[in-house]
């Protein structure tokens, strides 16, 4: 591996230092790094060169054999989001809350990379969904996600309908605060705190959530991920919120169709050799706990 990206969150000063180490590191292993615009400029002076570019952040998946974030989960996503279809893998290191995502240690970093520069690592491939907004026939708005696309009421609205299909064939309509349709990544997220269950990452799967239904029956759903979902927007006069990944935020309008499906790529993250999923969950969840 020659080509590695540094993404770090700017407003984290203990990310950009470690950007800085990475790159003093990195530089007598002869490794090109690319590094986003703005930390490149706060690097020491002795540490440029031409073994250093700094480039566009969205520009770096393009040019690079493996992106490492450093940050929290939320970092990650928005990398994830830049990656797309190029399928770089990404190496997470966990310098927020709680990183489900950014499984990496920073004391076990630099021994990981060691490996990953030598090939020797096993990348868990996530999937990624395409969420489009429909609006009187015509795809109004288009976003990649990770985690999840979810459909929320606002802080005064009502209870809100949502009619819900799979491949046309229909769901039910549910009556409740919103909707969180998840990938198995994302189960761990907002799904999670909704009542839905944790999935195994690497399952094929869609989670279908409805947040705080009206209707005590309603549950959550699990379906194959090679089918297309789609939920109509039902309640007039009431501010709706579609969220993408808890990052982009779209408001939706009454008629408006959410459609959501497998998107073409797919992301790769790798993986900790030194703890299992099994691991994280409990660690992060704190299961066993009294």
């Amino acid at each position: 591996m020659k080509r590695i990206g540094i993404i770090a969150k700017q407003n984290k000063p203990e990310a950009v230092t470690i950007a800085g180490q990475l790159v003093e590191w990195l530089r007598p292993r002869g490794i090109q790094v690319y590094i986003e615009e703005g930390i490149e400029r706060a690097i020491p002076t002795n540490l440029t060169g031409p073994f250093l570019s700094g480039v566009k952040k969205e520009e770096i998946p393009s040019h690079v054999e493996m992106i490492i974030v450093l940050g929290g989960d939320g970092t990650l996503l928005s990398v994830a989001r830049l990656v797309g279809s190029h399928e770089v893998p990404i190496l997470g290191v966990n310098l927020g809350g709680l990183g489900f995502l950014t499984e990496i240690t920073l004391e076990e970093l630099y021994r990981v990379l060691e490996r990953v520069i030598e090939g020797d690592f096993v990348a868990d491939e996530r999937v990624v969904l395409n969420a489009g907004v429909i609006r009187q026939g015509k795809r109004f708005a288009e976003f990649i996600v990770l985690n999840d696309a979810v459909i929320n009421k606002g802080a005064l609205a009502r209870i809100i309908d949502i009619e819900t299909t799979i491949n046309g064939e229909y769901l039910t309509t549910f009556k409740s605060d919103g909707l969180i349709i998840s990938t198995p990544t994302g189960s761990t997220a907002y799904n999670l705190s909704a009542g839905g269950p944790i999935v195994y990452p690497s399952l094929h799967c869609l989670i279908i959530t409805p947040i705080c239904s009206h209707t005590l029956t309603n549950r959550p759903i699990m379906i194959p991920d090679d089918v297309e979902v789609r939920a109509i927007l039902k309640s007039k006069q009431q501010e709706v919120i579609l969220t993408l990944d808890g990052q982009q935020g779209f408001v939706l309008e009454f008629g408006d169709v959410v459609e959501v499906k497998k998107a073409a790529g797919r992301i790769l993250l790798i993986k900790s050799p030194y703890r299992h999923y099994f691991e994280v969950l409990r660690e992060k969840l704190k299961w066993g706990e009294r």
